[in-house]
């Protein structure tokens, strides 16, 4: 009965070398590395479906304060989520009403305003033609050819429109469900998974990491929606004093692409300033809606933003710049929308998960000061 357990050698390993060591963290590197490209990846091939999906989610967290409110009655969640669903389309269908007519006027008047377009480069003729001839003086130098390979696609207009409508409305459909079932679901659905989480630091962390998502982009879009519904209407004043035709078309316009820093406002600038040049004589009058409208905005990103958000809440424009261009490479307009609301979801993860990182160079964490 009387037996000896020997116990097994205690076997040291050599410590490892700096070789060693290299390459097993370059390994460490190059397994994350795939994993973010494989994501990468899978997003661009789902951007179909999943593109109208983040939208659906963006918006509802957006729309999360206006549930909650509606909540306070005693009013079910899915009831909740068709209340909202419901305010959201007649918010929609009233702005597509209000500038539905200007904007087939102004479809209809392309090809004219491309004619005056014309008329109206013929004063720079003389610049354009000494970059012909240069142009034409390097080729000579350089042989290159004259002509070029000119492909026609024979698809008419109607049978693409008539591939391209199922696909377009099946994304909008998908965008409807997604918020529905978003804000009928969001208390379920996070009950479900701080129930997975076994440990209770866990359990907290994940809980604030979805008190701090629901507040910053909520809070975040909500503020940056008043503040562009304001800079369009300035921007319908402004048109309508220059005698601008269709003022809240441009408006609209400008509210809308205020949405996507950086680029929405360029991309406005330059449509105002071909209708400047389609609709005035001379080019210093052309050049007036630009010029009013680019005051505007830089009132509105200098004072009026940083009044109404807080300078607590100071995003990297470098940060900001490579999200807009990754998600609008990924995803086209939709990723320009939802751009900067992942940016703040991803810092509202960094912020929990990883605490002090971000705090000093992103966003405060201060509960009185989070917008």
């Amino acid at each position: 009965m009387n037996r000896t357990i020997k116990r097994a050698p205690i076997v040291r390993l050599p410590p490892r070398s700096n070789t060693e060591i290299v390459i097993a963290r370059s390994a460490q590197v190059a397994m994350i590395i795939v994993g973010v490209l494989a994501v990468i990846a899978a997003l661009y091939a789902g951007k179909f479906i999943l593109a109208p999906i983040f939208l659906g989610v963006t918006i509802g967290l957006m729309l999360g304060p206006v549930a909650t409110r509606v909540e306070r009655y005693a009013v079910s969640s899915s009831l909740t989520g068709v209340i909202v669903v419901l305010i959201f389309l007649a918010l929609l269908s009233g702005l597509v009403f209000a500038v539905a007519a200007p904007l087939s006027f102004w479809v209809e008047r392309i090809p004219a305003m491309f004619s005056d377009l014309r008329l109206r480069l013929t004063e720079f003729q003389g610049p354009i033609e000494t970059i012909r001839t240069m142009r034409e003086q390097l080729r000579s130098v350089t042989g290159g050819s004259e002509s070029l390979p000119v492909s026609v696609d024979d698809d008419s207009a109607v049978a693409s429109l008539a591939i391209l409508a199922p696909s377009v409305f099946a994304q909008i459909l998908l965008f409807f469900a997604s918020l529905y079932f978003f804000i009928a679901t969001r208390h379920e659905t996070r009950k479900a998974i701080l129930q997975l989480c076994i440990r209770r630091r866990l359990r907290w962390r994940v809980a604030h990491i979805f008190r701090d998502i629901e507040r910053l982009v909520s809070r975040y879009l909500l503020s940056i929606a008043l503040i562009n519904i304001a800079h369009g209407a300035a921007v319908v004043v402004a048109m309508w004093v220059l005698d601008v035709p269709s003022p809240i078309l441009w408006g609209a316009i400008a509210a809308l692409f205020n949405f996507v820093p950086y680029l929405g406002p360029a991309l406005t600038a330059v449509i105002l300033f071909a209708v400047g040049l389609a609709e005035f004589d001379t080019f210093t009058a052309s050049l007036l809606p630009v010029i009013i409208y680019l005051a505007i905005h830089l009132i509105e990103a200098q004072f009026v933003t940083p009044m109404v958000i807080g300078r607590a809440m100071t995003l990297n424009p470098f940060a900001v710049l490579i999200a807009l261009a990754f998600w609008i490479w990924l995803w086209g307009p939709i990723g320009g929308f939802i751009a900067i609301p992942g940016l703040l979801i991803l810092y509202a993860v960094v912020w929990n998960l990883i605490p002090g990182i971000a705090a000093d160079n992103a966003v405060s964490r201060s509960d009185d000061h989070v917008l």
